[in-house]
This record gives structure tokens, sequence and C-alpha cells, in this order.
């Protein structure tokens, strides 16, 4: 495969895009207060767009779902735009949320992805100069070849083709110039909008950790602006997969890489969203799908170090079917001692055991522990009693990824819930893999490949050479402390009970309907007594000739007029509820 076919199957798509000074941020002078000032002005109009959109009369008649639709992607568009204007770090935000489809519509998210496509260039002066300030020397005397056309422009830098004094082919990644301070403004400013989605929008609340989801993306966006890390980062990767001849990872040239440029093995390929190349170059499209979930498990559940940015544009294929990894400058890294609790709730999924689903859910820090957990371990029953009893099948109604989160972020709005920021990434990430799953094969399902390779890293981890002595000791081992723990338990229940704190919780819907009907006649009734009294008195004051207090009594008349009839639709729609 020739460079020209590579760079037609990579970012930079076949759109125009504005020249790279034409963008503000690319200025040299570009101040602190004016990026504090275009940002917060695109947060601010987004917010205005999204309560106006809300509004029935603002669709100029009868809000259709083609009305909606048609609007969704209007606004989508402008974001995309205005994203794209705001430069490297708002382009990243763009590309972490273009795989989000549980928090944006399906417009959203398409036109978002867009961003990995449409990326402006920095000219060649400004690439030759980075290259002599990083390795110092002119970029003649250091690559006997070196196109001067990038092959991809990504949002932190470009990618170009040369060729070492030594006869190597390489691909050579080059930081786009006045990065670094461009991210120290722009993080700073996306710290308060964090904070102000947390505390002052109803998007905030215990199911988004917008504060932990920002110091995850600043946390990796400094280490995938460190060249020196994703080097580190590919190499690491690549030994991981050394045993497994289907992965191929590219080699870093240590001697030409620096924090702002890195030298890489060149590995032209298919972009594996580039479904009818493959078919083209007779590649089996389920066989891949199939290996690129299982490589993602196995980076996962066995590695602990994943991708955590793996788009369309950051895996290929090779003609042989060897899948390509690219850009590590994104990775994710599970501790130890999360795997095995990993490993353990896998088993009690397996097992269909709320309480110890809910007990590993405790351990890994998504669960906070409260007083009453019973409606949490009723809501993953019901969870695990839907999804495990599902039958596995290509049909409409078949369990994927995306619908256990959106049933997990659902289900986090009512139960105390906290999903680390780390628990987001791997979800983006597997949602993504499930889209490119399906686009590659259509009667694809991850969860179905999923389950036999978790079962068999979960019978891996315990050997079948284990010894009757030795499953004996163990099981020993689990029963004495469920003894000596249960003596605690006893205590600290029995405590609960003398001290006053042990509460009975009973439900009743018949009850819950009658003090909800109830509630709504109350306010019904206050409603319509302020009316009659506003109403009454500003007929009143009109005919005594107080023309003005009248005004203003028949206007506070209207407005307890208005919630009476939105105490009497609430009504209404509880009892169809009901």
């Amino acid at each position: 495969m020739n460079a020209s076919t590579l760079r037609s199957r990579t970012f930079l798509g076949s759109e125009p895009v504005k020249p790279y000074t034409a963008y503000r941020w690319a200025r040299e002078n570009y101040t602190r207060w004016g990026r504090l000032l275009d940002i917060w002005r695109f947060v601010l109009t987004w917010l205005f767009y999204l309560w106006l959109d809300q509004q029935a009369w603002s669709y100029g008649g009868q809000a259709t779902p083609e009305r909606k639709a048609k609007r969704r992607r209007a606004r989508a568009i402008w974001i995309r735009e205005t994203l794209l204007h705001l430069g490297p770090t708002f382009i990243k935000v763009g590309q972490f949320f273009s795989t989000r489809a549980d928090l944006f519509p399906a417009e959203y998210v398409e036109e978002l992805s867009k961003l990995q496509d449409r990326v402006p260039a920095f000219g060649y002066e400004q690439v030759a100069a980075i290259v002599q300030q990083e390795l110092g020397k002119p970029i003649e005397q250091i690559y006997s070849y070196f196109d001067p056309t990038p092959l991809a422009a990504a949002s932190l830098g470009q990618v170009h083709r040369a060729k070492l004094k030594t006869g190597e082919e390489v691909v050579v990644k080059v930081q786009r110039p006045g990065l670094t301070r461009l991210f120290t403004i722009d993080l700073e400013i996306c710290r308060g909008i964090a904070e102000f989605f947390q505390y002052r929008t109803r998007w905030g609340g215990p199911g988004r950790d917008w504060i932990g989801i920002y110091e995850e993306c600043r946390r990796t966006l400094w280490e995938e602006v460190d060249y020196l890390n994703e080097g580190r980062n590919a190499d690491t990767f690549r030994r991981n997969f050394r045993d497994m001849p289907q992965i191929a990872v590219p080699k870093v040239y240590w001697r030409y890489t620096s924090p702002r440029l890195l030298t890489l093995e060149y590995l032209p390929g298919i972009k594996i969203s580039d479904y009818e190349a493959l078919s083209a170059a007779g590649l089996d499209r389920k066989v891949l799908a199939r290996l690129g979930a299982e490589a993602y498990l196995r980076q996962l559940l066995k590695d602990g170090f994943f991708h955590a940015d793996p788009h369309p544009g950051n895996i290929a294929v090779k003609p042989d079917g060897t899948l390509i990894f690219y850009d590590f400058g994104m990775m994710g890294r599970i501790r130890p001692g999360i795997k095995e609790k990993l490993m353990a709730m896998l088993a009690a999924v397996v097992a269909k055991n709320a309480d110890l689903v809910v007990a590993s859910l405790v351990e890994l820090g998504v669960l906070v522990p409260t007083a009453d957990l019973a409606p949490v371990r009723r809501s993953v029953q019901y969870m695990l009693d839907h999804f495990m009893d599902k039958p596995f099948s290509s049909s409409s109604d078949e369990i994927s990824v995306m619908a256990i989160s959106e049933d997990l972020y659902e289900l986090a709005y009512d139960q105390p819930f906290r999903f680390p920021a780390t628990f987001t990434f791997v979800m983006r990430a597997l949602t993504t893999l499930e889209g490119l799953g399906k686009g590659l094969d259509p009667e694809f399902n991850f969860l179905e490949v999923a389950k036999p390779f978790a079962e068999e890293l979960m019978n891996g981890s315990r050997p079948e050479t284990e010894t009757l002595l030795a499953q004996v000791s163990r099981q020993a081992a689990e029963f004495t402390s469920s003894s000596l723990s249960l003596p605690r338990r006893l205590e600290s229940t029995l405590s609960k009970l003398e001290q006053g704190e042990l509460r009975l919780r009973v439900r009743s819907s018949e009850a819950e309907r009658l003090m909800r009907r109830l509630n709504n006649t109350g306010l019904g009734t206050i409603y319509a007594v302020l009316f009659a009294t506003f109403f009454l008195s500003a007929t009143q004051l009109f005919l005594a000739g107080h023309a003005t207090l009248a005004i203003v009594t028949l206007a506070l008349a209207v407005l307890a007029a208005l919630a009476l009839v939105r105490v009497l639709l609430k009504a209404n729609g509880s009892e169809r509820l009901m």
C-alpha cells in the first residue's frame, strides 16, 4: 500500500479545512482572557440552545420528532465547528464525547466523530523548526527523505512519512507548536466548567462525576502531550502482545524521539472502519471483529493496561488480517488489586448473585455504602435476571454494551453510585469497540465474545492442579473469615437496635398513591383559593379606580392560575403512570 492510499484512509478526510493560521488559537499573541471569553461564550450559548430546544413554541408550531431531529442536527454541526475553532484541547474533548452515546443524541455523536477526520495541519516550516529544536540538527541531516505533506493531522500533532539515513521507513509524529501553553490555559478554564456542570446544572449530581472526569482528562491529556511517555506506552503495549502475532504495534526509534517528537516504524494498513476496502482485500470481517474484541478484553482483564482511545483512526488492518494499533498517548491502567476485584465481580455476575455483586461494587468504589442497600440490591438483581437470562442473538432486542451502560447510568440517578473516571473511559472504549464490531459484522455481539473469555480467565486464575488439601484449606479459610465476621455484624445490628438506629422500611404502592393524591389535592386547593382571592381583589380595585394595583393583583391571579394548571397536569400524569 502506497502513501497516498494510506493518506486517503487516515485522519485528513476529503472535506477541505481552513489553513492552520486562520484559527485564533494558533496565534502566538492569543491571551488567556481571549480564551476565557471564547470558551464560556460557547458553553453559555450551548446551554441557551438546550433550553430553547425544550420549548415547544420555539418550533413555530407542533414539535414533531422530525423537527426535533433536524434541530439536533443543526446544533450538532454548530458544536462540531465551534470545537474545531476552539482548538486542540476541545477537539480532544469532542473526540472523547463522540463515543458517549449515553450522554448525547445520535446526531451529536455522528457530528463529533467527524472531528477525528477534519483537523487542520500546520506548515512544513514549523515542522522543520521543531525537529531541529528537539534533535539539535537540521531535518536534512537526520532523514534522507521527509514528506512535507502529513499523512495524518490529529488534534495534538501530525504525522509525516520519512526515511532514516540508515534506510528504515518511519513515520514522525510532530507536536503542534504552542500546545503546552494552550493546554495550561484551557485546562484551567475547563476546571471551572466541570464545577459549573457538577454543582450548578441538572446534569450534575450522583450519577455524573464531572470533576472526576475532568481530573482524568487533565492527567491523560498531559501524558499524551509528552511523546516520551507515548513511546514508553507503545513499548509496553507491544511487549504485552508479543505472544499474539495477530496484533502489531509500531517499533519506537528512541534515538530520534523527544518530548515533542516521536519516530515510529512505518506500518501501513487499511482503516478498520473502511469496510468496503476490507472486503475488497479478501479479509474476513467477522474474524476481525472478534479479534478486536478479544484484544481489548485481554488488555482490560489480563494486562491491566488498555488503549483508552480505540476510535477507528487508531486501528488498521494488514493485508494478512493482522490488527495494527496506533496512538498510545491515552492509555488506561487498572491496578493489580482492582483486577482481582473485577474478576470476583465477573464471577458474581455469572452466578447471578446480587449480594456478591453489590459487595464487589462497594470494594471497587463504584457504590457508596449506605444504611440501606436493599433498593440497590433489588435493582442489581433485576439487571442480572434481565440480561443474563436473555438469549444472545442478532435480533433487535439483543443485549449490548450500549444497553447495559445506558441502564447503569439510569440506575445511578436514583441510587448511591459514583462511577470513577476510569470506569467512564472503559465503558467508552467498550462502546466504541462494540460499534466497530457491528460495523464489521452485523451479527457481532460483544458480550457473547466477552463471556467465554472472562470464564477462561477466571478458570485460569484457579489452577486445575490445585490439590484436594489446597481446596479444603481455601474453603476453610473462607468459612473462617465469614464466621469471624458474624459476631461483629450481630453486635453492630444489636447496637443499632438499642440506639434506635435500626430502621424497617415498608413500602405500599396504594399508600404512596393516596399520599401523592392528597398532596396534589391540597396544593390545588391552595392555588384555587389564591386565584379566586386575587381575581376578586383585582376586580374590586379596578372598580374603585386603582388601576395600577388592579393590574398587579391580576398578574398574581394569573400566576396562581398557572400554578393550579401545573398541579392538575402533574396529578393527571401521575395517575396515568400508576
